[in-house]
């Protein structure tokens, strides 16, 4: 009765807000229903994580809850401490999101500031009725202990049933079941998470479907990660050049480039894939020894393969926020896709206009909070993943790459059928721990230890023959895609990219003419293919590239009108080619950041700030920046660049401008 009792409060202040605070242009009440009920679902979870500690006392008190000493004192005191700071929470909730139109984070802290407390505090006493309000708290407290004391009494005066031993511990297991349940809040794979509340673009739908104190928390655990706007605007005049921003402002901080749109390119679809631990080393395009990857062979022989291609950090999660935003995920504490605060961005995928949108996932979107990478920046993206698929699940990734891919055609055909151009996400994970793989048609097999030089499988950087295996199973699944989209008729009016996401831990292997193992780079080096014979001719890219890249690229070959407000450009562009760089973070010694192309990589140690730079081609693993001071000079500068635009314009590359 007392969680009850809570939730109740709890919905109460969920009323308040939307009766008297909740605005939106959504008339749709699906959609607002759907908020109401994952705001229910978040008020549930708060109320039963608060009643834990009851739960507990009663669970070891029994009968001696009831008495009159210290259980009962502790029971008032700990409901009365709970409704006095959740009602003042509240209460500042609301008059955020009245003032700033958003529910309440850890950056409030701001108007606490050394030398603005008395003017915000009397900005509050002037705007605010601040009296009445804290009369109204009285009441409500008052009127608050007067129930949970009531609810506790009522029980205390029933008379006592005696329970045997095995009684209550079927009541402590059901307690526990009813509590697990509810705090998971989900009927899949992954718990109910704040992503989801993020299932439309409007600012008020989410505020409905979110519980802000669990918003708050989540936000908490990630204040550390912000931005330096002075050093910002210190390295903005090196980074504004290197991207080509139409207006420099190192003010105003703009990034914009815009692209008319060009009506002599088709219309074409799109399909990127992205390939799960798909190192560049692990590819037969690299000299892999053991030749996994035939089919991404054949696609680079007849498509445009990017040689010096990076991702900028060794983690899907940042590898999917950094593709989608076009900045690199510099976050320190998690990752940025997890941050309430960062989600929110303008991205170029948003920008395709009249195209089906697309992102399909074996798994569940709840994984990292990706959801709200594609829901929250995409409007009208299509999400198909965990629920939606025809096929089983084959492992914790959801169902098998083969049959993702399968049940994908499917998609790409109806939209190709009714003329709708289409921009799809495709991401795979069977080629990920456990390594599970199927049959698929039938004539996918793998391969024993028996069937394989072990002398060979060590030198090719595989760990083992399950890795080895997994990673000739992508290559098989994205044979399957080609014939698929061949026999489905959309081969020819559509752009395909291949990407790895970052690669695998490998043993050590020196068939690269760089050696990268040693140097820790590996993990970022991918191999990249762009597939489209219609406007590309053969070709093989020596010049830098990035994950970061990929939408401007793509979004260029469709002739689509566009703005870029990030750090990707035109891989296509071979203007400045010597220029380009990629900028990537990786684990050696104290972890680096670092700009790398085929001929230089300048290292940052980001615990000593030492500096380093290597000539990839001729003393690859000797610092040399004694000897080059000044060109040591200029990419400390555009790898600082890098990553303090990175750090702002997470937070600032809003549909609003957030620092202002």
């Amino acid at each position: 009765m007392q969680t009850l009792y809570l939730f109740c409060f709890l919905v109460f202040f969920r009323l308040i807000f939307y009766f008297f605070f909740f605005t939106s242009t959504v008339k749709d009440g699906g959609v607002v229903a759907q908020a109401w009920h994952l705001g229910l679902k978040f008020d549930m979870r708060l109320a039963l994580i608060v009643m834990i500690p009851v739960g507990l006392a009663a669970v070891i008190a029994r009968d001696r809850l009831f008495g009159s000493g210290l259980l009962r004192r502790f029971v008032f005191g700990y409901l009365f401490l709970v409704y006095l700071l959740l009602t003042l929470f509240y209460v500042v909730d609301l008059g955020h999101y009245s003032y700033l139109g958003v529910r309440m984070d850890p950056s409030v802290t701001r108007f606490l500031a050394e030398g603005e407390r008395a003017t915000n505090a009397l900005m509050l006493w002037e705007s605010y009725p601040v009296g009445w309000g804290l009369l109204g708290i009285f009441v409500l407290l008052a009127l608050l202990r007067w129930g949970y004391r009531s609810i506790f009494f009522r029980y205390a005066g029933k008379e006592g049933v005696h329970v045997r031993a095995w009684g209550l511990a079927g009541w402590v297991v059901g307690l526990v079941l009813l509590f697990g349940i509810g705090i998971y809040g989900n009927v899949a794979y992954f718990p109910l998470r704040w992503s989801q509340a993020m299932f439309t673009r409007d600012n008020a739908v989410t505020s409905l479907a979110l519980n802000p104190v669990l918003y708050f928390a989540s936000n908490f655990s990630v204040q550390d990660d912000t931005f330096d706007l002075e050093a910002t605007r210190k390295y903005y005049p090196v980074i504004s050049r290197y991207l080509g921003v139409d207006q420099p402002d190192a003010q105003q901080l703009n990034f914009e480039r815009h692209t008319p749109a060009d009506t002599t390119k088709p219309r074409q679809n799109v399909i990127i894939v992205m390939m799960e631990s798909a190192g560049a080393s692990m590819t037969s395009m690299f000299g892999n020894p053991m030749n996994a990857t035939p089919n991404l062979q054949h696609l680079s022989n007849q498509g445009v393969l990017f040689k010096n291609f990076y991702v900028p950090a060794m983690s899907t999660a940042r590898t999917v926020f950094g593709v989608t935003t076009g900045l690199p995920d510099v976050t320190r504490i998690k990752t940025a896709s997890r941050h309430p605060g960062i989600v929110d961005q303008r991205v170029i995928m948003d920008q395709f206009a009249g195209y089906e949108k697309y992102y399909l996932l074996g798994g569940n979107t709840n994984w990292a909070n990706i959801r709200a990478v594609f829901t929250n920046n995409v409007e009208g993206i299509q999400i198909f993943e965990e629920g939606y698929f025809k096929a089983p699940k084959a492992d914790v990734w959801g169902v098998s790459d083969y049959d993702l891919i399968t049940e994908a055609d499917d998609i790409f055909k109806k939209a190709h059928d009714q003329r709708k151009p289409f921009i799809a996400f495709l991401q795979t994970a069977d080629n990920h721990e456990p390594y599970t793989t199927s049959a698929g048609a039938g004539d996918f097999r793998r391969l024993t230890a028996k069937e394989v030089d072990a002398k060979q499988l060590k030198a090719s950087g595989f760990v083992s023959i399950d890795q080895f295996n997994a990673m000739r199973y992508l290559d098989y699944n994205i044979g399957h895609l080609m014939q698929l989209a061949k026999k489905s008729g959309y081969l020819d009016n559509t752009i395909f990219v291949f990407f790895g996401d970052h690669s695998a831990r490998l043993g050590a292997y020196n068939f690269m003419p760089v050696p990268e193992f040693e140097m820790a780079t590996y993990v970022c080096h991918v191999p990249c293919i762009v597939y489209n014979p219609r406007s590309l001719a053969p070709a093989v890219v020596e010049r830098a590239g990035s994950l970061l890249d990929i939408y401007p690229t793509v979004a260029k070959m469709t002739g689509i009108p566009f703005t870029n407000y990030t750090l990707g450009k035109d891989l296509l562009d071979s203007t400045h080619a010597a220029e380009r760089y990629a900028f990537l973070q990786y684990m050696k010694n104290n972890g680096c950041s670092s700009v790398i192309n085929g001929d230089y990589l300048y290292e940052i140690d980001q615990k000593t700030g030492a500096t380093s730079l290597f000539d990839l081609k001729r003393a690859p693993m000797k610092d040399i920046k004694a000897q080059q001071p000044a060109l040591a000079d200029s990419l400390d500068k555009l790898t600082r660049g890098f990553y303090e635009s990175a750090r702002y314009l997470m937070f600032n590359n809003k549909k609003q401008r957030a620092w202002k």
